[in-house]
């Protein structure tokens, strides 16, 4: 029973394949390019990879001429828009009889039991019930269905009727009415019924949108040196050093080893920045006092737009820049404080477009391009995502007692980032929305991740008790592993690993076809690197990089915080694995596995070998040696061999290749193994959190497993040490031997065929059993001899 419940628990982790109805559908029947309204081979659609989803639209455009309230004599209209037991309301206009709405209101077919659409005009009021002004009533079965690239449906003026629809009253409203799909243009910004329970601010929060990362640049200033820097104390020479400030990013040069007035560093500080640069490059000389006083020299405040913009390695003129006097004003170009000299500085300063700037790691990047758009290349391929759906969600929060989700989804590829709309209060939403992205590199990987929505304006609280949008789980898709023109359709688990253990958060089903422009081109891309020839010619350290994807995240977090609806930083930190540079004991298992079965091709080689060596099978022992002796008499076939070997491998392979793409798996990612401590501490915050007994415990363990991996770098030393003794004469009588050996080997090489050489070499490595020896060889037992610099070490 438990091994059915655990094979049953695997079954849930993998992709599923799904076969949903993609393509346009008609409300009356028939499909598009199928034997439907129109036929052809395939539909001219941009909505093929989704399942069309009907709605029913009604644009609420103005109104005039309508009756002031004979009370107040004014008039504070606003429209709804009833359909069943569905409501939207426009917004109310004070003291206005001839408003203007102009507003989208999107009904699912699905949902809709009712056989009229009801347009009410009411004057709001602040004391007594609404004031009703008239109505219009639209039957059904008479809405028009408007069909994409189609222009949008011309409104038209109603007149208003009474309660019971029997005589017409005064004013007049405009409105438009039309069946469609999610296809329409008005569909992004339409209220839906789905969500007609969010109000205010909520709203927006709701909405399908795109949204693009800022244009990041990479900041290089090369600090050379200074002239004529004074300090307050003119008794001591200054030891100077530069600090430079782009927004929150501070970096400092060394400290010049001479104490003078004209000091030299010749320093690289690099930065991030951000079309449009909002940010100013401010530049301070310090004199450092002592250890824990710095006194300011001089300063350099300018805007980043006015530094050249260098587009490959070719190198930027420097210029000397005049510093203020801390505190005194400007010297340059102040007449009425010109002095006889000014402090000035020796810079090298460009904004560099020849770059990729990075602010997801490498190993699951989604763009390439360097950021001058000059430097583009064409697109070798168009990616075309359908998010389908998500069935079987967790709850994540509660909202007025009840346990709910209100999810959404967000897809990042390149600089372009999507996010579906919101459906309110469900386990399986129902999103179908496509989206599209140009390829540059096939090589890229597009992420998704699926949310839940906690800033509706309502009471709701996550299970987290912040007030933040929580994660339901992530999806990554390779590029290079799918194959061109073809339409993948799969249910991938949303796997999150918490401090309990990992725990599935349901199913997100995904359409996805990449589609192929150059295939020349695409070949080409296999045979050049993956970033900019900037990053090669003149590479960054490891550290700078890290720093600078850091900094690159930050900033693109706070841009997409600024949108509307904004793009929480939350959101984009999870997205772009913020915390993947982090330690973990689970994580740090699983790549010494990954280690372990890269080389276990290579283990098993050498067990099949030396299976072979011990006539463990003596008719393959006897087929190895015909094939041996094959190859030493004939040596030029060694290499036509082996790559034919690899050729014949490829080619049995392909039939068991991996239908579907790859996704999160638990068994890779030790995600089932793990202990709730090690999780505790994978998800415990920089700095540590953790009381103290907590925190010794775990420093222990981290001792131990540091003391195991630096017993193994010990013995590689060892090792590498005794092979240069051999003839470093540390051991005189050892290096004497070795050298004699060498001699001997030497003469008997230079006067034996190679072919015999290696023909008795192979006979003697393969002979029988019988005439083995369980002791260990001589070589072996002299090498293991020879002296380290391990009894060297305290």
């Amino acid at each position: 029973m438990a091994a059915k419940d655990g094979a049953k628990s695997q079954e849930d982790y993998k992709l599923k394949d799904m076969k949903p109805e993609l393509g346009e559908r008609w409300p009356h029947g028939g499909q598009r390019g199928g034997t439907g309204w129109i036929g052809s081979e395939r539909a001219a659609s941009t909505y093929d990879l989704v399942e069309q989803m009907f709605y029913l639209y009604v644009r609420v455009v103005k109104a005039k001429d309508l009756p002031p309230n004979p009370v107040t004599s004014n008039c504070d209209p606003y429209v709804e828009v009833k359909i069943g037991n569905y409501k939207g309301k426009t917004k109310h206009f004070e003291k206005r009889t001839n408003p203007e709405w102009n507003q989208v209101f999107a009904f699912s077919k699905d949902k809709v039991q009712s056989s009229t659409v009801e347009v009410f005009v009411r004057d709001k009021e602040m004391v007594t019930r609404d004031e009703y002004i008239g109505k219009v009533v639209f039957d059904m079965r008479e809405v028009p269905t408007r069909v994409p690239p189609d222009s949008p449906l011309a409104p038209q003026w109603y007149r208003l009727e009474d309660r019971r629809g029997e005589s017409k009253k005064r004013g007049e409203v405009m409105v438009a009415v039309w069946l469609g799909t999610q296809a329409d243009e008005a569909f992004p910004d339409a209220w839906h019924s789905d969500a007609s329970s969010v109000q205010g601010e909520g709203v927006q929060s709701v909405r399908s949108k795109v949204y693009v990362s800022p244009k990041l640049w990479y900041l290089r200033v090369n600090v050379i040196e200074a002239q004529d820097v004074e300090p307050s104390d003119r008794s001591q020479p200054p030891q100077a050093f530069v600090k430079v400030q782009v927004g929150n990013q501070i970096l400092k040069t060394k400290l010049c080893p001479n104490k003078t007035t004209n000091p030299m560093w010749n320093e690289d500080l690099v930065f991030v920045a951000a079309e449009p640069f909002e940010e100013q490059f401010f530049l301070t000389v310090e004199n450092k006092v002592t250890p824990a006083k710095d006194e300011v020299m001089g300063r350099l405040i300018s805007p980043l737009n006015v530094f050249e913009k260098r587009l490959d390695h070719r190198a930027v003129h420097s210029k000397w820049y005049n510093l203020e006097k801390f505190g005194f004003g400007a010297l340059e170009g102040d007449k009425r404080h010109e002095l006889k000299f000014s402090s000035r500085i020796h810079l090298r300063v460009c904004l560099e477009g020849g770059y990729h700037v990075m602010d997801e790691s490498t190993l699951y990047i989604s763009d390439v391009k360097p950021t001058a758009r000059q430097l583009w290349k064409q697109p070798i391929g168009i990616l075309e995502v359908g998010i389908l759906s998500a069935q079987g969600l967790s709850p994540m929060k509660t909202k007025d007692g009840k346990a709910t989700t209100d999810p959404y989804c967000v897809a990042k590829y390149g600089q372009k980032w999507v996010r579906t709309r919101t459906i309110i209060e469900s386990y399986n939403p129902k999103w179908n929305e496509q989206y599209t992205w140009e390829v540059y590199d096939p090589c890229t990987v597009i992420t998704l991740g699926v949310f839940d929505n906690c800033h509706l304006g309502g009471s709701e609280k996550s299970n987290s008790g912040a007030k933040v949008d929580s994660r339901i789980g992530k999806v990554r898709i390779r590029l290079s592993t799918l194959e061109a023109d073809r339409i993948y359709t799969h249910s991938y688990p949303l796997l999150v690993l918490q401090t309990k253990g990992l725990k599935k958060m349901g199913e997100v089903q995904l359409a996805v076809r990449f589609t192929c422009l150059s295939l020349a081109h695409m070949i080409y891309l296999y045979g050049h690197p993956l970033l900019p020839k900037m990053h090669y010619l003149h590479p960054f350290t490891v550290n700078q990089l890290d720093s600078l994807r850091y900094q690159a995240m930050s900033i693109v977090s706070a841009r997409l915080a600024r949108a509307e609806p904004p793009l929480r930083k939350e959101i984009v930190e999870y997205m772009l694995d913020v915390d993947s540079h982090m330690w973990s004991m689970r994580r740090s298992k699983a790549n010494f596995f990954r280690i372990v079965s890269v080389f276990s091709g290579l283990i098993a080689m050498s067990k099949w070998l030396g299976d072979v060596c011990y006539w463990k099978n003596p008719l393959t022992s006897i087929l190895f040696h015909v094939l041996f002796f094959i190859l030493i008499c004939y040596p030029e076939l060694i290499l036509p061999t082996t790559f034919l070997y690899m050729f014949l491998i490829g080619l049995w392979n392909f039939r068991f290749r991996t239908r579907h793409p790859a996704h999160m798996d638990i068994k890779l990612s030790w995600a089932e193994a793990a202990s709730p401590d090690e999780l505790d501490e994978e998800f415990d915050t920089f700095p540590t959190s953790k009381g103290q007994d907590v925190v010794k415990m775990r420093y222990d363990r981290l001792r131990s497993v540091a003391g195991r991996i630096q017993m193994v770098v010990g013995d590689i030393a060892t090792q590498g040490e005794r092979f240069q003794a051999l003839l470093s004469w540390r051991d005189p009588r050892a290096t004497c031997l070795f050298v004699i050996f060498c001699l001997v080997a030497a003469m008997i090489l230079y006067v034996t065929p190679f072919k015999i050489i290696a023909l008795a070499a192979g006979m003697f490595w393969m002979r029988h059993p019988k005439f083995r020896s369980k002791m260990p060889s001589a070589p072996s037992n002299f090498f293991r001899k020879l002296p380290s610099k391990a009894d060297c070490m305290l």
